[in-house]
């Protein structure tokens, strides 16, 4: 089985599954969000998104592929870029931290280390750029897979909330350039990714 990791970019966006790279929740604000769906163009936003961030910031995702079939991926940015995140009450994430978006690795290809190589990968792009957290808006009452990751999910794979609301709080993730940190981070991220057996539930599309 071979794998290997790819930067998102707009030669393999159409690699992310439809409903995500038709989804621009994160990527405008509620407003210019619900004009997009309206228009029947998020496509094209989302092509948007991924090409302004490409060239002011740089690479904001990565893709796995397994035998050449993508069966996973990752989509981080610092807070700047992601616009819905200012609608949030808990609002606004840290200006050392890089925001967790979303994620996910497809069902049949979990428990695999999929989750982890992508977490890998990404660790390693946000050390070298110098940000300190990882962090995230989680949602307090999670039932079902959406755009928002389970808040108890979060806190039990070692984020810690940095401000508390009943059902949107903010949680953050230390980021300490130590061998020993990012093992740590790499299996609490893989888990968020869907890639820990033990909580299959997890899916955060």
């Amino acid at each position: 089985m071979g794998r290997r990791i790819a930067p998102l970019t707009l030669d393999n966006l159409s690699d992310l599954p439809v409903t995500c790279r038709s989804c621009v929740f994160w990527e405008l604000d509620p407003v210019s969000g619900e004009a997009a769906v309206k228009s029947g163009k998020p496509e094209l936003e989302k092509e948007s998104w991924i090409s302004g961030v490409l060239l002011d910031w740089g690479s904001c995702g990565r893709v796995v592929y397994v035998d050449d079939a993508p069966v996973g991926f990752v989509l981080y940015a610092p807070p700047a870029y992601v616009p819905r995140s200012l609608a949030f009450p808990t609002s606004p994430v840290s200006p050392d931290a890089v925001q967790l978006i979303t994620g996910r690795v497809l069902p049949g290809y979990q428990g695999q280390g999929l989750g982890r190589a992508l977490v890998q990968t990404v660790a390693k792009d946000l050390v070298r750029r110098g940000f300190k957290a990882i962090e995230a808006f989680g949602d307090a009452r999670w039932e079902t897979p959406g755009c928002v990751l389970p808040a108890d999910h979060l806190l039990a794979v070692g984020f810690k909330t940095v401000r508390t609301h009943p059902r949107y709080p903010r949680l953050r993730l230390e980021m300490r350039s130590t061998v020993s940190w990012r093992g740590d981070v790499e299996v609490a991220l893989e888990r968020l990714l869907g890639g820990a057996r033990k909580e299959p539930a997890l899916r955060p599309l």
